[in-house]
């Protein structure tokens, strides 16, 4: 799996960039500077290569973030992909 973030900073919402095999299930995780979890999404690939918006995320608090994602629940840490966000006003 290939993941790319459009910014690193976001306010409301998350622009991804995804190439993984068509009918795999993504798995995206947002945690906070703790660990702890902030939102989930699951989504279906149908195609090799999308971009899509993750909405919803207006009412997060501002801070620090970590995004992991993954291609589901059982899978080892090393093939899980993280990334550091920052959710500002």
């Amino acid at each position: 799996m290939y993941a790319k973030v459009k910014s690193s900073v976001f306010i409301d919402a998350l622009h991804l960039e995804l190439t993984a095999p068509v009918g795999q299930c993504l798995r995206a995780v947002l945690k906070d500077d703790l660990g702890v979890v902030h939102s989930t999404l699951e989504k279906d690939m149908v195609a090799d290569h999308e971009q899509f918006t993750w909405s919803g995320l207006n009412d997060l608090p501002y801070g620090k973030y970590t995004l992991e994602l993954s291609q589901g629940e059982n899978e080892p840490d090393s093939y899980r992909v993280k990334m550091q966000l920052v959710k500002r006003v």
